[in-house]
């Protein structure tokens, strides 16, 4: 549950802060009255990634178990590769995304009635897609196959996440709320990369259960007796780094082979970004926009 907590408000975040620049840019700029159209592309994405979720929830239920252990896997390998993708692109481009959003504003706004809300859907939208995948493959691999009772715990953690982003975002809004974003995005993105390899190892186990990949009963090791799954310790390992007490060795390596050069490049970005001597356009240490419109 901490685990989905924190994806969903980051995620969140990322989806704020984007509505935040549409709304207040408009708002300063004398044009109240294209708000409505933001606000429609905000629902119709947020509407979207709501029935994405669902599709990835229920949609494999008629399958054979091999076929939906060979989805999941299949799927949880997509959802590292954007959540990576995400992660580094949101650390190069956070000081330029006020100045991009604008720029395309200006250009929707002069391109016709329902440019401005493609705009808004789009950049909500790819948040939200993204959130939905991960959040799947997150909540399948923390609990397994699971039930759908297992999962609420997670969603609710998720959901939770999402709306304290939410009242973040408004809070930066209203000009009541900094924090240092550079920060956060490192904390919150050096994390992501540690869930990330747990969703990579678990989507490699489910490919090896479909039989598309060999290995299943090679064991890297198993500690099952010292972390017994159903323990409330081998729970919370579970639940917030997908650490599996019986892990292959195909896991195993690539949860290694993952997280090492993920984590040494991404570390080494943020400290680049954040060095005294790094040019403006390359240090992402400015406090969260607060338009302060009101």
């Amino acid at each position: 549950m901490l685990g989905n907590f924190l994806i969903g408000l980051r995620e969140g975040l990322e989806a704020s802060l984007v509505v935040v620049i549409l709304i207040a840019y408009l708002v300063k700029s004398g044009r109240r009255h294209l708000l409505p159209r933001v606000w429609a592309g905000v629902a119709t994405a947020v509407a979207i990634s709501l029935a994405f979720g669902a599709l990835l929830t229920f949609g494999p239920q008629g399958l054979t178990f091999e076929a939906q252990e060979a989805l999941g896997g299949t799927l949880s390998l997509v959802a590292v590769g954007f959540v990576t993708w995400m992660v580094f692109w949101m650390g190069r481009h956070a000081r330029a995304l006020s100045g991009e959003l604008r720029g395309a504003v200006d250009r929707a706004a002069e391109a016709g009635r329902a440019s401005l809300a493609v705009v808004a859907l789009l950049a909500v939208g790819r948040e939200g897609l993204e959130t939905a995948l991960f959040l799947w493959s997150a909540t399948q691999s923390a609990t397994g196959s699971g039930t759908s009772g297992s999962q609420v715990g997670p969603l609710l953690a998720a959901l939770g996440g999402i709306l304290v982003a939410v009242a973040m975002g408004w809070a930066f809004y209203r000009g009541v709320l900094r924090i240092n974003l550079s920060r956060f995005f490192t904390w919150t993105g050096a994390f992501l990369i540690v869930v990330a390899a747990g969703v990579a190892a678990y989507g490699v186990h489910d490919l090896q259960e479909a039989g598309v990949l060999p290995g299943l009963n090679d064991l890297l090791f198993d500690v099952s007796a010292a972390i017994p799954p159903d323990s409330w310790y081998g729970t919370l390992l579970k639940g917030v780094l997908n650490f599996s007490p019986a892990t292959t060795k195909l896991e195993g390596l690539v949860w290694v082979v993952y997280i090492v050069p993920t984590m040494t490049l991404f570390l080494r970005a943020a400290r680049h970004r954040n060095a005294p001597g790094a040019p403006p356009a390359a240090r992402s240490t400015a406090p969260a926009p607060s338009p302060a419109v009101h």
